[in-house]
């Protein structure tokens, strides 16, 4: 009889984490100036996820916004902290600018509540360091979520290395850019801090200069830099006074050379990379087409495997990660570890680009904790 109330108590409980489970994600919005906010809008109903409550500081900004209309008055907050002990999310996603992710995780964090940033995780390595701080202290998530990380053409990419299809890597150049946000209309309350060097941390080297730290950092599996050039410039300083607008940075490691060039002066958007190996070569030129030349045999062009739910969208993800549905392996795109890496490569990119020399890797984590940076 013992036996049979005692798998009876089991199967209940079993079943009750399982629908608890499926029930849609419990979620709140830290901000809404991104420009990315629209991802939230276009997916909010589509039952994986619950909008519970909305913190915007700004008197104008939280009664006009993308989400006004959308969701109850009442779901509206002033303070993130209010907000969080009211509406009581399991996770909260920012979308204001990269310098407030410190703030919200700070807020999240004695809260036990996990965190989605939009790329990149900080503006400085001592945000970021103390954003890990907290989420180990606390034992929270804190994911940053990139555009590229949903390329199917990325992770058939990331496959083929794996499975030594080009041999040892060589050279990665990474292209991630467009016009300009100014041009291609980003709205006034995005480019108030988009283009604020604190902030935003700086111009078109932090906005697409983090994608191709993210992308080296994952396909080497965390490696370490040996050292790190940048050049940043000012191509259109009555466009952009305040940073730069055109990057190029050179990665160095022991056997591989990644060159990332992201702008915001190109004719067109790019987000594409080429992967070089010494028996072959992967060109990832869209979201779902590539390209590969792989033992002098060019594939022409094809369309890389669909990524299976829960990879193919950053929502189902994080709730999927929350739920503990998927364990994120080390240096995964949206982990911390390699984050905390693309903001330590972003902080030598800046500070090469002021010394006109190259940054030794190993350095850049001792100076800023020396300069309190």
């Amino acid at each position: 009889m013992r036996r049979i109330i005692f798998f009876l108590v089991a199967l209940l409980t079993a079943v009750h984490a399982f629908a608890a489970n499926d029930e849609p994600l419990r979620l709140a919005v830290a901000g809404i100036t991104h420009g990315h906010l629209g991802e939230v809008v276009r997916h909010m109903n589509r039952g994986d996820f619950q909008i519970v409550g909305v913190a915007e500081p700004n008197d104008t900004y939280r009664k006009r916004n993308e989400l006004t209309g959308r969701l109850p008055e009442n779901l509206f907050y002033a303070d993130l902290g209010q907000m969080l002990d009211e509406t009581r999310p399991e996770a909260v996603v920012a979308y204001g600018s990269i310098y407030d992710h410190l703030s919200v995780v700070e807020a999240c964090a004695p809260r036990h509540i996990h965190v989605m940033v939009e790329k990149p995780l900080a503006t400085t390595f001592k945000a970021a360091h103390r954003m890990a701080q907290l989420a180990e202290r606390y034992g929270i998530k804190v994911l940053t979520n990139y555009e590229t990380t949903w390329y199917s053409t990325n992770q058939h990419a990331r496959s083929l290395i794996d499975k030594g299809s080009i041999g040892e890597l060589v050279r990665i150049n990474i292209y991630d850019g467009h016009e300009g946000p100014k041009e291609i209309g980003c709205g006034p309350m995005f480019l108030e801090w988009l283009t604020d060097p604190v902030l935003n941390g700086g111009g078109a080297v932090v906005d697409f200069g983090c994608y191709g730290a993210n992308l080296a950092t994952w396909l080497l599996n965390g490696q370490e830099p040996l050292s790190v050039y940048a050049v940043l410039q000012h191509k259109k300083p009555d466009v952009y006074p305040k940073v730069d607008d055109d990057a190029t940075i050179v990665v160095q490691y022991p056997g591989t050379t990644v060159q990332i060039m992201a702008s915001w002066c190109w004719p067109q958007s790019r987000k594409d990379m080429y992967i070089y190996g010494l028996r072959g070569s992967i060109f990832q030129l869209t979201p779902n087409q590539m390209e590969t030349f792989i033992d002098r045999h060019h594939s022409g062009r094809f369309e890389a495997p669909r990524l299976e739910a829960p990879y193919d969208d950053s929502f189902r993800f994080l709730r999927a990660v929350v739920r503990n549905e998927i364990i994120l392996p080390p240096y995964d795109l949206s982990s911390l570890e390699n984050n905390l890496m693309v903001v330590r490569i972003l902080d030598a990119a800046r500070r090469s680009a002021k010394t006109g020399k190259p940054v030794r890797f190993s350095d850049v984590r001792h100076i800023n904790k020396k300069k309190g940076e």
